[in-house]
């Protein structure tokens, strides 16, 4: 590791930082507490040695993009079909992560952590990136809400409650920003960091020891790999991190989202690669159907109709859970169940008792398919799914269950479009949860409940890329027979529009959703569609 005897403060903004590296956020005291020399050395040097193959993994990405936009399908990969028929399995877990049955997740803001961890849910996973919006307010203070989760000296008095922390929180899991995304407020020798290394690096460094002297241990999640070389690149990085904090390899465990296509076809190879540090897969549905349409984009076969009608009961998403349960049940390991969005109806009981019935049912589904636990977004929700787990899986998990005997679904299954109808209903929907979701997220707001469901990135990008494909796919109609053309587009979104300059009022509708429409426009109406949302929005961002 690089030394930092003599750190050099940096008179504009106050932080201390080694050679070549700057802190280009505003500056505090608690910031300070976070961003120390030694905890910036160490991500100096995790980006020293990485940010060249995170570079070559990203123009892969793209590449394949190119390929798949020219007719080429995603397939299981021929090269390592004698991994995937082999037998082996990847290293246990530890004890706190035997039992998952009902994961809570939320961003990292501090009342949020607190009642996660107080939910009754097994484990929370603190999410640096889908639900949180990456200013710089959200990204340090979330790691001071981390680092005082840990030592279980987190608390928060408000006038109207003052929230501490149970004798019993649940197990504490971290998702970092994906390969994707940049921290442009810290560069190492000019170059912006990966989001990515810097919510992680920040969070293993201060807290790595804390956590193993309490019984626990430093777990992540994941997100948006497209690749088992996404994965080896992990690997790669827990392996220099255990190093370098004298901590015995394999102590680090993490589970991986399948929530891109192209990694559905990989879930072996992607644990074959994390075998030593896995803790497992999970079913990440919301992503997943934007990665589906993403990655076949244009293409009048895999048109998609309403995202109401993208259930998990049809054929392709039923495949891809199947795959991955499978995979998991095979190798050793928890496959996880996906994210039960909605929340609470309080002030129409019988809309509620319906919504609560779909949670139920939802997690029934999971709980009789194999998966060894489930995700839900509000505490609400916890005695719902844990109900449900409790009676059909008595024990921590599933995973030594026989596996199902039906053939294991095939890439053509699993690339089959669900049949169905695009509405003016469901356009109408997709731009308005798209324009309120960016307009939130500007405003530094990552998790937005919109009409009785706790949106995310994840959710939004659906909303956006069904527009996208449905303005570019030849042939489009709505079930009413009107052509899906730009034109229908706007006059929908100058509804939406109307609307929503009411409820929020003219000058906050000029500050965030003014850019908001912008945005929209550009990612839903230029001829390529864009990777991400949240590329374009982070830089309007301060």
């Amino acid at each position: 590791m690089e030394t930092i005897d003599q750190p050099q403060l940096n008179t504009k903004t106050g932080y201390r930082c080694p050679e070549r590296v700057k802190v280009l956020g505003p500056y505090t005291e608690a910031y300070a507490d976070i961003l120390t020399p030694s905890a910036l050395s160490f991500i100096a040097e995790l980006h020293r040695h990485f940010e060249a193959q995170r570079q070559a993994l990203l123009q892969r990405r793209q590449q394949r993009r190119a390929d798949f936009a020219a007719g080429r399908l995603p397939d299981f990969l021929p090269e390592t079909a004698q991994l995937r028929e082999s037998e082996w399995q990847v290293a246990p877990v530890p004890a706190d992560l035997q039992d998952r049955r009902v994961e809570i997740t939320g961003p990292t803001e501090r009342k949020m952590v607190i009642n996660a961890l107080n939910s009754g849910a097994q484990t929370f996973m603190a999410d640096c990136e889908d639900s949180l919006a990456p200013t710089w307010d959200n990204v340090v203070q979330g790691q001071l809400n981390l680092r005082d989760a840990v030592r279980g000296s987190i608390s928060l008095d408000t006038p109207q409650k003052t929230y501490r922390l149970t004798e019993r929180p649940a197990t504490l899991l971290v998702r970092p920003r994906g390969w994707h995304l940049n921290e442009k407020h810290l560069l190492v020798d000019g170059e912006e960091v990966s989001g990515a290394l810097v919510d992680f690096g920040l969070y293993f460094f201060h807290n790595a020891h804390e956590l193993l002297a309490r019984g626990t241990g430093p777990y992540f999640y994941l997100p948006k790999l497209e690749s088992h070389q996404e994965a080896r690149l992990w690997n790669e990085v827990f392996e220099l991190a255990q190093w370098a904090l004298k901590i015995p390899k394999g102590t680090i465990k993490a589970t991986v989202l399948i929530e891109t296509l192209p990694a559905v076809f990989e879930t072996h190879e992607i644990l074959w690669e994390l075998r030593q540090h896995s803790a497992g897969l999970n079913c990440g549905r919301w992503d997943y159907i934007f990665s589906y349409i993403k990655t076949l984009g244009a293409r009048p076969e895999y048109r998609l109709p309403d995202r109401s009608q993208v259930t998990m009961t049809v054929l392709n998403m039923a495949a891809y859970v199947r795959l991955v349960i499978d995979c998991c049940h095979r190798r050793g390991v928890h496959a996880m169940g996906g994210m039960a969005a909605q929340i609470p109806i309080r002030d129409n009981p019988a809309a509620n008792a319906i919504a609560l019935d779909k949670v139920r049912l939802d997690k029934l589904r999971e709980a009789q398919l194999g998966h060894d636990g489930t995700w839900v977004a509000h505490p609400a929700l916890v005695p719902i799914a844990r109900e449900v787990f409790d009676e059909l899986m008595p024990a921590p998990n599933q995973i030594s269950k026989p596996r199902r005997p039906e053939p294991l679904p095939t890439a053509a299954e699993l690339l089959q479009a669900p049949a169905g109808a695009i509405t003016e209903a469901g356009l109408r929907q997709n731009i308005d949860v798209a324009l309120r979701y960016l307009g939130a997220w500007l405003g530094g707001n990552g998790c937005v409940p919109l009409y009785h469901l706790m949106e995310d990135a994840a959710t939004a990008e659906i909303s956006r890329v069904q527009l996208w494909q449905w303005l570019h796919t030849p042939g489009t109609q709505l079930a009413d027979g009107r052509p899906v053309v730009p034109e229908l587009y706007r006059a929908l979104l100058e509804e939406v529009v109307a609307k929503l300059r009411r409820e929020v009022g003219e000058e906050h509708y000029t500050d965030l959703y003014r850019p908001a429409l912008q945005l929209l426009d550009q990612l839903v109406l230029t001829d390529e569609c864009a990777d991400f949302l949240t590329l374009p929005a982070y830089e309007l961002l301060p």
